[in-house]
């Protein structure tokens, strides 16, 4: 491990809330029987990941295995998720739930535990190569949608700043491309620029600051996550401009922001419930059950109309059942 980053890789003990480093507790985990998951994820800094995280741990804890979490501590960073890696195959998991910086610069690593026996579920990003099965949403969808619905709540005219996510990253580019498809269907709406937010508020708030300075107007701004309207809005607010915003995540401070009217709406791709299913089809098929290759949870644009039912705080939402997202 080199010694300029500290790594951020810990084992948390679902249903005893005690967290300490993976090389320690690993073993008394094996001892245990109970099965290890190696979860990976992109960062620290997006909520819908540390939702993701709670999410394997309920399931963790309901079916009687342990979890250990790999994220790089620099958000998105390919080489120390490489060496998280490594470092996970040394814990000789049971069971690893993938979810890749990059789909392309990591396929070669994430290949490493299918070579060494450990079965692999990939979600959110796909990613090619031999694993139990990817659990995802449709992105194109996620980002038509959103789009589809702030183009309408403009009146079907107007300048649009789009802000996509990390362009490694198969989310980002095909919310873009649902965006995109979104537009064709609205002659009036005109797409100034597509920036790059990376899925991080203080970038999305840096390319925001510029896109201001260039373009005096801007009557909509769409983003690819709603991490990065949070990052638009500081934007706007410090420039004493204003705009129609939505987002993708459904995250509970998207949530509060339409409630309060700020803005338009945000599309549920919910790392929550997609890790959580990706939790449930790794354990099933260490069980020997059958576990579908594809598995998409469904979408959804939350607006003023159907708030309620997302009011209630990610931290205290349960996974959905398998027979809720995996139907016959």
């Amino acid at each position: 491990m080199s010694n300029n980053w500290k790594r951020n890789c810990r084992i948390a003990l679902a249903g005893l809330g005690v967290v300490a480093f993976a090389a320690v507790f690993a073993v008394e985990a094996k001892a245990a029987n109970a099965p290890l998951i190696a979860v990976f994820t992109k960062n620290n800094t997006n909520p819908a990941y540390a939702a993701a995280r709670r999410g394997v741990d309920l399931v963790a804890r309901e079916k009687g295995a342990t979890t250990a979490h790999f994220v790089p501590e620099s958000p998105d960073n390919v080489e120390q998720q490489k060496a998280l890696v490594v470092e996970a195959l040394a814990q000789k998991p049971d069971l690893v739930i993938f979810v890749p910086v990059d789909d392309k610069a990591m396929v070669e690593d994430a290949a490493k535990f299918t070579q060494a026996g450990i079965p692999v579920v990939s979600f959110v990003n796909r990613l090619e190569g031999e694993f139990v099965a990817h659990v995802g949403s449709d992105d194109v969808a996620v980002g038509y949608n959103g789009a589809k619905a702030l183009f309408e709540g403009m009146d079907g005219a107007g300048k649009v700043l789009a802000i996509e996510g990390n362009p490694a990253a198969p989310t980002s580019r095909n919310r873009v491309a649902g965006m995109k498809k979104a537009a064709d269907e609205f002659p009036d709406i005109e797409v100034l620029e597509i920036v790059t937010g990376m899925y991080q508020k203080p970038a999305a708030y840096n390319v925001t600051v510029e896109a201001l300075r260039k373009h005096p107007e801007i009557d909509g701004i769409w983003a690819a996550n709603d991490v990065m309207v949070y990052g638009a809005l500081d934007a706007m607010k410090e420039a004493d401009r204003s705009a129609k915003l939505v987002g993708a995540n459904g995250l509970d401070g998207a949530i509060r922001l339409i409630e309060e009217g700020t803005m338009l709406a945000t599309v549920e791709f919910s790392a929550f419930k997609i890790a959580c299913t990706a939790a449930r089809a790794g354990l099933r098929h260490l069980n020997g059950e059958d576990v579908p290759a594809d598995i998409t949870v469904p979408s959804v644009l939350i607006d003023s109309r159907n708030l309620e039912p997302w009011k209630v705080p990610l931290e205290e939402r349960d996974c959905p059942s398998w027979e809720e997202i995996v139907r016959p």
